[in-house]
């Protein structure tokens, strides 16, 4: 270097070691795993940006040089909620195929081997951005759910290779060693607690405003509950409510099959004891300041905010804890003992371990804290928000229709209870929130918003629909039939299977009643009301001529929506057996015009586990 030039100048050959990752997920795996990234490229000295595909200035990735996607698959094969518009846009027919000539990229695929469309999106993903010119480090990585050590199976051994990959393009800039594991890393957010004399803003969180903009996750609406109504009886072992909202003056319009987004909260008694085995003081007040900058604040956290709300309202210290948790948690412990434990959680050999201790008997995450005392009381405030992930809305179909119910949204709900090896029942945050709401003891407000579903009804009216909606899973097809009664349409058939018939029928009058006048052809399957079990794809045979006529000449659409994993198969089973006995289709004709159905959006389903 010439005499002339600074000592601090970098040569021009030194490339900026940036590094971006984009995560779209659905129940949160895809960004801890995302994070997780984030935190080996800080070690090993990147600028890197942790980033939601869908807040990402898509335009800008023509720009990029070194990306890694981690993407999980929903349900059918979709994209999460968070990659949707990012998806539209990156397979426009107008992109050339040049478009990301210079990006260096790999993509982590989180999926589940139980379903058809495993890894779907990480595998179109890759392929599409190969398509646009980018230059794959690695193959996709499929994550599996289903393998024992779950989807860390896969990713561990992929992300030593990615590392060794873009080290050697990128290699650490002279002098710098990589940042050791035993060494903890600065948390996000730093939280600086307010004088206890400051001035309080006035008001409630969760005021209802004038509204500005259709409700959204960034801005929930809080809905008045009208009704909590169990509609199981007393002696069955299964608490179902049907649940009523008003959101009179909300902006919100939805149409059948769509669904609603609920943020539930913690209970009371759970916050207490995290408060106390964290030695916080619920009612202090405090603003954050992010470590980095450039990183934005939580959208969802009032600034400045209570330890209270916090706690209550954003951390899911009742969700059961991933790795991550305890890989942090390892840094801030003094007891030795502990320390070993956690550090055997949070290490790849230790993954069976960690399993039987979370996963298999679903402890929560205040339930981990208790089994480490000593490292929960020293853990700093500033490292909360890194420790442990925020509370996920959760979706429920809408179990009713505007044209029947104006400015209300009612949801049929299973209250989720079960029991583990656990001494405790485990509970669904969600449900046991919702169903201990008493709108009759007071103004009960809850925080929601609607979404578009994946189930779209017929637009013509003389178009038959066949609805096969066991259990809770015949919420959506109440809000069809009542849609489609209110504009005058009969052909409505639906199969509903339950236990009992005096037990959890549920909206058996309803039924009944449009049943009577016409509106409604009902097959229903009680399984446990005679010695041999009876179930919805039973009664699908026993009825095979109406099915394959309304199929053959009424060009009916066939929906499904339900709660098991043995459910889906056994009913597309039924269906085939309808085409081949009624219709004289071979096994493979039967199963290939299954297939079209699907294909032309004349079977749609919705099934969750």
């Amino acid at each position: 270097m010439g005499k002339g030039q600074g000592e601090g100048m970098v040569a021009p050959t030194m490339t900026e070691r940036k590094l971006l990752i984009l995560f779209g997920s659905q129940t949160g795996t895809a960004q801890d795993t995302a994070e997780r990234i984030g935190r080996e490229a800080k070690r090993r000295h990147f600028q890197c940006r942790v980033e939601a595909l869908d807040s990402y200035e898509v335009a800008n990735l023509i720009n990029e040089l070194l990306v890694v996607f981690v993407c999980a698959t929903t349900g059918q094969g979709d994209p999460p909620d968070n990659m949707k518009m990012f998806w539209r846009f990156l397979f426009r027919k107008n992109l050339p195929p040049t478009s990301l000539c210079q990006l260096d990229y790999a993509v982590l695929g989180l999926g589940d081997s139980s379903y058809p469309k495993f890894n779907f999106v990480a595998k179109k993903l890759h392929k599409r951005v190969l398509q646009l010119g980018g230059n794959p480090l690695l193959p996709v990585a499929l994550g599996d759910d289903q393998h024992d050590l779950g989807p860390d199976a896969v990713v561990d051994p992929w992300l030593q290779a990615l590392w060794d990959k873009i080290l050697a393009l990128y290699p650490l800039p002279p002098g710098l060693e990589i940042i050791s594991p035993d060494v903890r890393l600065p948390p996000k957010y730093t939280l600086h607690y307010l004088a206890e004399d400051s001035p309080h803003p006035d008001g409630g969180l969760l005021q209802p405003t004038a509204p500005r903009t259709v409700p959204s996750e960034l801005h929930p609406f809080p809905a008045r509950m009208v009704s909590n109504q169990r509609v199981t009886a007393d002696s069955h072992f299964q608490d179902v409510r049907l649940i009523e909202f008003d959101v009179v003056a909300s902006g919100i319009t939805f149409n059948a099959g769509d669904v609603v987004m609920i943020q539930p909260q913690n209970c009371p008694e759970d916050v207490q004891q995290f408060c106390q085995l964290l030695r916080l003081d619920p009612d202090r007040r405090f603003v954050l300041k992010p470590t980095e900058p450039g990183t934005s604040l939580p959208a969802l956290l009032p600034q400045p905010c209570t330890i209270r709300y916090l706690v209550t309202h954003y951390l899911d210290i009742s969700c059961v804890p991933r790795r991550s948790f305890f890989e942090l948690l390892s840094y801030f412990s003094t007891n030795e003992l502990e320390r070993e434990k956690l550090q055997e959680f949070s290490s790849a050999q230790g993954q069976e371990e960690l399993y039987s201790y979370c996963n298999r008997p679903r402890r929560t995450t205040l339930e981990a804290l208790w089994d480490f005392p000593h490292t929960t009381c020293a853990v700093p405030p500033d490292y909360l928000l890194d420790l442990i992930p925020r509370i996920r809305p959760r979706a429920f179909s809408i179990a009713s229709s505007m044209l029947a119910h104006p400015d209300r949204i009612q949801i049929l709900m299973a209250v989720v209870q079960y029991k583990t090896r656990l001494s405790k029942p485990r509970r669904g945050l969600c449900s046991t929130w919702l169903a201990s709401l008493n709108p009759e003891q007071g103004d009960v407000r809850v925080p929601l918003w609607v979404k578009k579903g994946g189930m779209k009804f017929p637009a013509d009216p003389d178009t038959p629909v066949i609805m096969i909606g066991p259990g809770t899973g015949v919420a959506p097809f109440r809000a069809a039939i009542q849609e489609r009664v209110a504009q005058g349409r009969r052909g409505n058939c639906l199969f509903f299977g339950c236990r009992q018939k005096s037990k959890d029928f549920y909206c058996q009058a309803e039924w009944e009643e449009l049943v009577t006048k016409g509106f409604l052809t009902l097959f229903t399957a009680f399984s446990r009301d005679q010695e041999e079990k009876v179930y919805v794809q039973h009664r699908i045979r026993e009825n095979r001529r109406l099915v394959w006529e309304l199929l053959s000449s009424g060009s009916a659409h066939v929906y499904l929506a339900g709660n098991a994993k043995q459910m889906p198969a056994a009913v597309a089973e039924a269906l085939q057996s309808v085409l081949q006995l009624e219709g004289g289709l071979s096994p493979s004709e039967a199963e290939e015009h299954l297939t079209a159905l699907e294909r032309s959006q004349r079977f749609q389903s919705e099934t969750w586990s």
